[in-house]
């Protein structure tokens, strides 16, 4: 497909928006507190849409419709765990982690909040805890890249080499340049963008088909399956699908929208912005794989992935059709955007500014952090070169390990005044060893979604260490009831 045609056109002009607010958010950043949270400033509609886009990347518009195209309904389970997790970490989760991160030294960044909420002296927990980020995020950007290689690939029929280079460049360029704000504020307009295209897609199709009993009837002859929500399901896979909502506690791209609003009180308002825009889109989502079974039954995709996109073509002129090809990039670069910016910034404050350049300007530790999102993109595009690879599995790991890894250190750090730096160093280990060794098994309970042995371990690990040896600094004591007075007082 040329470039001088009207999807093309339209495509680019919603790129060069997205590089515009790129540098807004550039002449709004003058301090690494300005890169990494944007001063803590973002209000409760920017702060809801941006964590709800920057959760769901690439795989809310391929891997999902993906799956729901390839086995029906059975694979709405994930939805379902996601928006349980989802309504928990905004409820229990989102203002407690607001006002210990703020009490914790103003901590930026995950590692630093660990080491000053437990007054870590050692910097094990700070330098594991790093390590972690680096570790899964690099998986987890991997599989947006891919998503970016497949879309650019279908859509103007570019070499996946080229393709993913392509979608690596673009989404660098404006994070490397604003940093927080504009990874923020153009979440914000790409959530939008998603929920319009989640809907015109799938209601197209049914109209197109005469309607919703007619489509419903198409439907069930081309898989009479595809409406059980139980098709093939066994205990293993259920638990193992609904088990993705515990991921949410701990990652640290979503984490980080919390630690940035101007006002915790806020949250509330936030919390129902984004949980009316997730089941909108999830049900988008889901009608979208269940559409693309019905317009596709003569003509199966060979890449199941690809069927928001193929639907796209297929269903509306070259102009309509830019628009959503765009929305499925935004959905993609939300999350990856995220992900390079909190690992730039475990670099340049977690990394250089406490192990080798304590005293760093703000302006060189800027410097750094830019320069940390190239290298984790470069390092994303060598995993992605991998033609082979799957939204859905690369996702699901990354997810996994942070899930494991993190989540259960955030719980116990809100809630258990007497959790110690050495059970949250425990829980870490145990959950990110689990995740990594059960992926690697096959067979019988190993066919358990990773990220239940591995919270469950941790979980199991912060207790023991913290009833063996609870809490006794006095500075971390006074500083948790400092928070839990604010906390109370909302």
């Amino acid at each position: 497909m040329a470039f001088d045609t009207p999807l093309a056109a339209t495509f680019i002009t919603y790129l060069l928006g997205i590089l515009y607010l790129g540098l807004r958010g550039y002449r709004r950043t003058h301090s690494l507190g300005d890169y990494i949270l944007g001063d803590r400033k973002l209000g409760p509609t920017v702060t809801a849409l941006s964590a709800g886009a920057s959760d769901m990347s690439g795989w809310l518009l391929l891997g999902l419709p993906g799956a729901i195209y390839l086995s029906g309904l059975s694979e709405i389970w994930i939805g379902v765990g996601l928006v349980i997790g989802a309504y928990c970490n905004w409820r229990f989760v989102a203002m407690r982690l607001r006002v210990h991160s703020q009490h914790a030294k103003n901590s930026l960044t995950l590692p630093d909040y660990f080491e000053n909420r437990f007054k870590d002296t050692s910097r094990l927990l700070r330098l594991l805890s790093a390590v972690v980020i680096l570790l899964f995020f690099t998986f987890y950007t991997a599989s947006g890249l891919v998503g970016g290689a497949i879309l650019f690939e279908n859509s103007f029929g570019l070499d996946y080499s080229i393709a993913l280079f392509s979608g690596a460049l673009i989404i660098v360029a404006y994070t490397f340049i604003g940093g927080f704000l504009a990874v923020s504020w153009t979440d914000a307009v790409q959530s939008l963008l998603m929920l319009v295209a989640l809907l015109i897609v799938p209601v197209s199709v049914v109209i197109g088909e005469g309607g919703a009993s007619f489509a419903l009837d198409q439907l069930q002859e081309a898989n009479s399956q595809s409406t059980d929500m139980f098709a093939g399901i066994t205990l293993l896979s259920f638990v193992s699908l609904l088990s993705w909502g515990l991921g949410y506690m701990g990652q640290p791209h979503i984490l980080a929208r919390f630690m940035a609003v101007e006002n915790p009180l806020k949250l509330v308002e936030a919390r129902h912005i984004a949980m009316s825009w997730m089941l909108i889109v999830l049900v988008g989502s889901v009608s979208t794989g269940l559409a693309g079974i019905i317009y596709f039954s003569d003509q199966p995709l060979d890449n199941p992935e690809t069927v928001f996109i193929a639907l796209s073509q297929n269903l509306f002129n070259p102009w309509i059709a830019g628009i959503v090809t765009a929305a499925i990039l935004s959905a993609i670069m939300s999350t990856v955007d995220s992900q390079l910016l909190v690992s730039s910034s475990v670099i340049s404050e977690d990394f250089y500014h406490v192990f080798i350049r304590p005293n760093a300007s703000d302006k060189e530790l800027l410097t750094v952090s830019r320069g940390a999102v190239i290298i984790i993109a470069l390092l994303a595009l060598i995993i992605a070169s991998d033609r082979d690879s799957r939204v859905l599995d690369l996702v699901g790991y990354a997810w996994a390990g942070f899930g494991a890894s993190f989540g259960p250190v955030i719980i116990f750090s809100l809630f258990w005044r007497k959790m110690t730096s050495q059970s949250a160093i425990a829980g870490m280990l145990l959950g990110a060893v689990t995740v990594v060794v059960w992926s690697n098994l096959s067979g019988g309970i190993f066919d358990l979604y990773e990220i239940v042995p591995g919270f469950l371990f941790a979980s199991f690990g912060i207790v023991g260490f913290s009833l063996m040896k609870p809490e006794i600094k006095s500075a971390a004591l006074d500083q948790y009831d400092a928070a839990q007075l604010v906390i109370a007082g909302h």
